[in-house]
């Protein structure tokens, strides 16, 4: 049984990890939805109100779209589960709002589109830990991109990695974190 503080984690690498931008710029990625410690507040989790959080970046000269995945590999599993997937927000763009649509046209957000992610829905689906497995650490990682992807939301993770290893211009890796309450 794995130890509360310190969950076991997926085999595989998260999208960062796979990912080298060959742009000179750098990106920052925040959130105001977390407190002191990194803790992502409670209605932004699958147990509450399974709200996305606002995001905020710092723009990055010639960029044409956004894209951010949010993983967990603390999951026990294999993998690392992917809670977000979001891709062609406009490049003038420099945040989010709260509570997005789970829908994969985002008209309102520039035409961004969003992916399924794996717990079979599309769009943000929030931290849900088991109770008793520990924190798990959540990856919200930005990729400023050359151009617009011409992916659906059925597209697999795998396929936007490898067009993010030709297209990224900057990236950031933003960690919060969650447990589960009762833990």
């Amino acid at each position: 049984m794995p130890h509360a503080s310190s969950p076991d984690h997926s085999g595989q690498a998260i999208t960062m990890q796979k990912v080298q931008p060959y742009g000179e710029d750098s990106l920052v990625l925040t959130t105001p939805a977390t407190d002191q410690d990194g803790r992502l507040a409670d209605r932004h989790s699958a147990y509450h109100d399974n709200l996305s959080p606002p995001l905020i970046w710092t723009p990055v000269k010639g960029a044409a779209v956004y894209a951010i995945i949010v993983e967990d590999p603390d999951a026990p599993r294999e993998r690392p589960f992917v809670h977000w997937l979001i891709w062609n927000i406009p490049g003038e763009a420099t945040s989010l709002p709260e509570g997005l649509a789970n829908e994969a046209s985002l008209g309102l957000i520039g035409g961004a589109v969003q992916g399924t992610n794996d717990n079979g829905t599309v769009g943000y689906f929030g931290p849900r830990p088991p109770v008793g497995h520990g924190v798990h650490h959540y990856h919200f990682q930005i990729f400023a991109l050359v151009e617009r992807l011409p992916f659906d939301e059925k597209t697999p993770l795998a396929d936007l990695v490898n067009a993010l290893k030709g297209d990224a211009l900057a990236s950031d890796d933003l960690i919060v974190t969650y447990e589960a309450a009762g833990a």
